[in-house]
């Protein structure tokens, strides 16, 4: 029996989740899909055999849909999100799961007033494999107690529409949760520095950016953004610790040895870089469902500090000061 699925949003994120659910992840029914484009629910609808609601109200309400994949634009996920903890469908929101803290409070609380946890955030980088070994190696005590992290967030070449807010936002969103994961700890400040713009990018764009964070216990990390370097899509991350330093492993690939010098190819675009995570992380977020069971995945407070965090990013982005950020008692429910 495969639990069947309603996805709202059918953008290039949304086309490939119905995509992997339909031909990769085992145990799940793409039934229903909507967009505000419904022409364009309607072609990435018949990829699935999936029938075309007009509105994501009606899809959350339709009794045929067991739980919703949300890929709709950030802005709209809160109410979204809201609407399917109501109707008691477990839902999978790709991030942001909002785009303001105060909504991330009231999903909390409506998850809470429910009884149990609903609602998993699509943070994939914690089902990396990469990932994944670093984490086991920071748990098992491998490297001693963290100290710093170092890490790299760089794209090819960003489109004309992408905003000097978004280099927090969108792109190091990412690696805030996963450092609150790898360390096991929140962030208590964060400063936003603007070093020299590189000339290949849109004139009103600040690129690159470094983000200077501050752990409640003292540990330090900077977040390098560079969205135009030009070269590649590439992921880096090292976290040293009081006995050792654990790397993020590179992706695989052969090494080329020719005319002189030795060379690997650096992969181009996301989506490449984390095809597996995505896999990995639906195909556990649909085995959970279909067993009743809570998710295990990135739950709504993570969701609610990664927009606390990158709000406090843009805040010093626009004051030059170093930021704090309170994100208040965590609820006992995401212990």
């Amino acid at each position: 029996m495969s639990i069947r699925i309603g996805v709202i949003g059918t953008g290039w994120i949304g086309e490939q989740h119905v995509h992997r659910l339909t031909n990769v992840i085992a145990g799940a029914e793409v039934v229903a899909v909507s967009d505000i484009d419904l022409e364009l629910a309607a072609k990435v609808g018949a990829s699935a055999g999936a029938r075309v609601v007009d509105t994501a109200e009606k899809l959350i309400g339709d009794p045929e849909v067991e739980a919703v994949v949300v890929t709709s634009w950030g802005p709209a996920h809160a109410e979204q999100v809201l609407a399917c903890i109501e109707a008691g469908k477990p839902v999978f929101c790709e991030k942001p799961l909002t785009t303001d803290a105060a909504d991330g409070r009231r999903i909390m609380d409506a998850e809470q007033a429910f009884g149990r946890r609903l609602v998993q955030v699509g943070f994939m980088r914690r089902y990396d494999a990469g990932y994944r070994q670093m984490k086991r190696v920071i748990d098992e005590g491998g490297i001693g107690t963290p100290l710093i992290a170092h890490c790299v967030h760089r794209n090819a070449a960003v489109r004309e529409s992408y905003t000097t807010e978004m280099a927090a936002k969108d792109s190091a969103v990412h690696e805030v949760d996963a450092l609150r994961w790898l360390l096991g700890e929140e962030f208590a400040s964060v400063q936003t520095v603007l070093p020299r713009r590189t000339a290949k990018r849109f004139e009103h764009l600040r690129d690159p950016q470094i983000f200077l964070f501050e752990t409640a216990s003292g540990a330090r990390v900077d977040v390098e953004v560079f969205v135009n370097c030009q070269y590649g899509y590439d992921i880096q991350c090292e976290i040293v610790g009081e006995e050792g330093a654990v790397r993020l492993p590179d992706p695989a690939a052969p090494a080329v040895r020719a005319a002189g010098r030795v060379s690997v190819p650096v992969l181009h675009e996301f989506g490449d870089r984390f095809t597996d995570a995505f896999d990995v992380e639906l195909q556990e977020w649909v085995g959970r469902v279909a067993a009743d069971e809570v998710p295990l995945g990135p739950s709504s407070w993570d969701g609610y500090a990664a927009t606390v965090v990158t709000d406090a990013a843009v805040q010093s982005l626009h004051s030059g000061v170093i930021v704090p950020i309170d994100l208040g008692e965590r609820p006992a429910l995401y212990a």
